[in-house]
């Protein structure tokens, strides 16, 4: 599982943690039944403090995306993720405003920012024969 703290953005740490975790499952990089790291473990991995992971995975717990098994550890929920549609939609909604906001602060028109989306989603395709 990787996961990349940045204190650049402003974001509290454990929610960097928080939306990763939801967006791994949501892209199906953590499926059900995938065992989490140890608080323990990510947070020397991290280089946080292990109460901040704590934190995230009972925001992660309460949203339903992480369950806690006795004595066996933390697990992506079984019952299905809460993370379909909608909440990949959110999760991009947020990074479409962050770019939309950073666009406007370097002054680049909105019109050019959607010719440099189309050219970079253009060069990711492969081409079709």
């Amino acid at each position: 599982m990787q996961i990349h703290i940045t204190t650049a953005d402003g974001v509290p740490i454990y929610q960097q943690i928080v939306n990763q975790v939801k967006y791994l499952v949501a892209s199906g990089r953590l499926s059900p039944g995938d065992e989490m790291p140890p608080i323990r473990v990510l947070a020397e991995r991290l280089i946080v403090n292990p109460n901040t992971v704590a934190r995230a995975y009972r925001e992660l717990e309460s949203a339903g995306v992480v369950e806690k098994r006795r004595t066996a550890g933390t697990y992506v929920s079984e019952q299905g993720s809460p993370l379909a549609r909608k909440e990949r939609l959110k999760i991009l909604t947020e990074r479409v405003d962050a770019l939309l906001a950073e666009s406007r602060q370097m002054d680049v028109p909105y019109d050019e920012l959607v010719k440099l989306l189309d050219k970079r989603n253009q060069s990711m395709n492969p081409p079709t024969e």
